[in-house]
């Protein structure tokens, strides 16, 4: 019976003011009650589980705490009708690793409006190689997209493009036939961003933000994961009635700017939660995400499969700027 299985996880405990991780062997009953009880084939790491595991951010709500903020695999039980035994699933975000057992373990308990079947056109680890950052690039372009965004509007600046969601956004929008301009401090990386599909690179050690309410207009619109004054400017150089999706800050959580350019070019500033967006939006582009917005470089974005023994030493890396490429975790295959 499922709940008596043992399995392993890597939780979290505070221990003297301190975040610990730790192996351990848990049953279901040990987990936060769910409507569904999922077998986890699959997670990923992301930067938020790096800041979690190590504890060199506040992420958790409770301990002890499974981490995870991703997760896909088949129902093992179920309560919620929409679901049975055997349906191959994922969940991202909806506060798994922070406020709900996550991914990081052989069964996770959900709530069922979390899950999205798999699409047709995914498997399970192509799910999590997408993960939190294809998903949340996904989402943006959706939205943009929803509000008028088209290749024909002029190219698009990706900024924080070496990173997970804009090494997406960068795949995932050249693939819809946008000119895609990426927005980089790191020069031995061209190569890469290249292979992707940017036609441009924008060196960000020259950017001049310029202090005028308007620059001049280059770009048809923007994904961007910096926030503070490249956000700034960016509002400052779209050009009339295109968007930005501001999905991070990288840089910084401050945006200084004024309300001409959403007045004088009608340009449009899209906030982007993936999260807890709304299931309807969640399911829509997990849709796009097997269609048409199914990334066409997966295997140069993602670079490693870990185990849940190598996790620590891999968040250990990723926040040390030691790590290259986005990893998957598999935890029970298939």
């Amino acid at each position: 019976m499922v709940s008596d299985a043992a399995f392993a996880a890597l939780r979290a405990h505070r221990v003297d003011g301190r975040v610990e991780s730790r192996l351990e062997t848990l049953v279901i009953a040990d987990l936060n009650p769910g409507d569904v009880s999922v077998c986890v084939a699959w997670s990923s790491l992301n930067y938020k589980d790096a800041l979690a595991c190590t504890g060199a951010g506040r992420i958790q709500k409770r301990f002890p705490l499974v981490g995870g903020i991703d997760l896909a695999g088949h129902v093992a039980a179920s309560r919620d009708p929409r679901f049975r035994e055997g349906d191959a699933v994922l969940v991202i975000g909806c506060g798994l690793g922070e406020e709900a057992d996550g991914g990081y373990a052989g069964y996770a308990n959900v709530c069922g409006d979390w899950l999205v079947p798999l699409p047709a056109g995914l498997t399970l680890r192509e799910a999590m190689a997408i993960g939190t950052a294809g998903f949340t690039a996904a989402l943006g372009i959706v939205r943009l997209e929803d509000n008028g965004q088209s290749p024909a509007h002029g190219p698009m600046l990706v900024s924080g493009a070496t990173g997970g969601v804009g090494s997406f956004a960068i795949d995932l929008l050249a693939g819809l036939g946008y000119e895609v301009a990426a927005l980089t401090g790191k020069p031995d990386e061209h190569a890469y961003l290249q292979q992707l599909g940017a036609t441009q690179i924008v060196d960000r050690s020259t950017l001049d933000p310029g202090s005028r309410p308007l620059e001049t207009a280059r770009w048809g619109g923007a994904i961007d994961n910096l926030g503070g004054t490249t956000l700034a400017w960016l509002t400052r150089t779209i050009r009339p009635f295109g968007n930005i999706a501001c999905i991070g800050l990288a840089q910084d959580h401050r945006l200084e700017t004024s309300v001409m350019p959403l007045i004088l070019r009608g340009i449009s500033l899209i906030g982007i939660n993936s999260t807890y967006c709304p299931p309807a939006w969640r399911a829509r582009t997990w849709e796009r995400l097997a269609a048409d917005l199914k990334p066409q470089h997966l295997a140069c974005i993602v670079t490693g499969e870990l185990t849940l023994e190598a996790l620590p030493a891999a968040c250990a890396a990723l926040l040390g700027g030691r790590a290259t490429g986005r990893s998957v975790v598999r935890i029970g295959g298939g």
